[in-house]
């Protein structure tokens, strides 16, 4: 925005038009054609979308504040806005009766606030450019409101001239530029050390991995002579070989896993390991019945070194290994877990999806309430969005 082309609004000219429609705004629900392109284009697309199809006066959409839309239509009624009846016009001293503030929100945003303290309203201006609905750029009427109650004078601030306001601004944007350079340069050097600070922590950190002995330390030289030294690193291979072998004899008790000999099946009682297929004696020779405490007691009679060899039973010793436990229960244990974490997650979800459809309908609610929409009204658009996706649910 060119803010050296922009001159002060034209007070009378905006203003007179729209008090002088008001009084039919309050009875009409119908929007009258010569105001509409006073308005801004917000407040314009404000009132022509929510008037359409609305049996209620549209002077309640000229205010953002709902709360004082019912003032505003009594005022317009108590007939102090009546038209002299020479004139035609409403009678205002422009010089004496009204309060006049201006105000640069930002680089895009001028506005004039203007204060009728005989009839207890006031006009907020806002400065428009690329309007195709109207002159295309301009002084358009942003709001009209109740002046008391509290006073906007108070909220609004603003200065006597356009002039004045300008320089303001101009003013407020170099200082806190200024303002932030300054506290960037300050900020500088307590962030350096703090970052400093944690790369010494971080180093000694990981300088005590430094200080921890190697697991595998080298060898020492020893000081004994080089015979003996010999002598000892000979010692040393030898330990070394009976450490592998003993670490390798680990695994002659494991379980192969085409053996289908299950140990944990065996029946308590029962031999723990059954001899293999054509090493087993006969039945006869082999067991005696005998019944205690009501269960089957199997007694092997004593055997005759004779009976097996040596090498025999050595075999025998190499095929029965232990076997690993059954994994079934772990599984069964396992699959019940991801049951009940699957279930688990998905009511997080559903949770979240609740939290989430009840904030956006809560924003919604704060937004329309911003834009004046009142609690009824915001219930009647969402039933009918409701209505309407009821009738094409099957379609989506």
């Amino acid at each position: 925005m060119d803010q050296t082309r922009i001159s002060p609004p034209d007070i009378s000219a905006i203003v007179t038009p729209v008090l002088s429609a008001l009084p039919g705004a309050s009875l009409s629900p119908e929007p009258s054609v010569s105001v509409l392109p006073l308005l801004s284009p917000i407040l314009r697309q404000r009132v022509q979308l929510l008037s359409a199809g609305s049996k209620e006066p549209w002077i309640r959409l000229l205010t953002w504040d709902a709360a004082k839309a019912s003032k505003l239509t009594l005022i317009a009624q108590s007939g102090s806005l009546e038209a002299h009846p020479v004139s035609g016009e409403i009678e205002v001293d422009w010089d004496y009766n009204v309060q006049i503030r201006h105000k640069r929100l930002d680089k895009e945003t001028l506005q004039t606030l203007v204060v009728l303290g005989e009839f207890d309203l006031f006009v907020r201006l806002v400065y428009c450019m690329g309007d195709a609905e109207s002159d295309g750029e301009g002084w358009k009427i942003g709001e009209v409101g109740v002046a008391s109650n509290p006073s906007p004078l108070d909220s609004f601030g603003g200065y006597p001239t356009l002039t004045e306001a300008e320089d303001a601004f101009q003013a407020t944007q170099t200082a806190g530029s200024k303002g932030v350079g300054a506290v960037n340069t300050g900020a500088n050097a307590p962030l350096y050390n703090d970052e400093k600070e944690e790369e010494d922590d971080d180093d000694d950190y990981w300088a005590r991995y430094d200080a921890t002995p190697a697991r595998t330390p080298a060898l020492k030289r020893s000081p004994a002579p080089q015979s003996m030294a010999g002598a000892a690193s000979n010692l040393d291979i030898h330990r070394s070989q009976s450490a592998e072998d003993a670490y390798y004899a680990q695994y002659d008790s494991v379980q192969p896993a085409m053996d289908n000999h299950d140990p944990d099946e065996v029946v308590e009682g029962e031999s723990s390991a059954a001899a293999p297929l054509g090493l087993a004696k006969p039945l006869e020779e082999q067991t005696e019945i005998g019944e205690t405490s009501g269960a089957w007691t199997l007694a092997e009679p004593p055997r005759s070194p004779s009976i097996r060899s040596q090498d025999e039973t050595n075999r025998v010793a190499e095929l029965l290994h232990p076997r690993p436990a059954s994994s079934a229960s772990s599984t069964g244990s396992l699959t019940v877990a991801k049951l009940e974490e699957t279930a688990e997650r998905q009511e997080q979800n559903e949770f979240g999806v609740k939290q989430h459809i009840s904030r956006s309908i809560r924003s919604l609610f704060l937004l329309s309430r911003s834009a004046g929409i009142d609690r009824e009204e915001f219930e009647r658009m969402v039933k009918t969005e409701l209505d309407v996706l009821g009738m094409v649910e099957d379609d989506i």
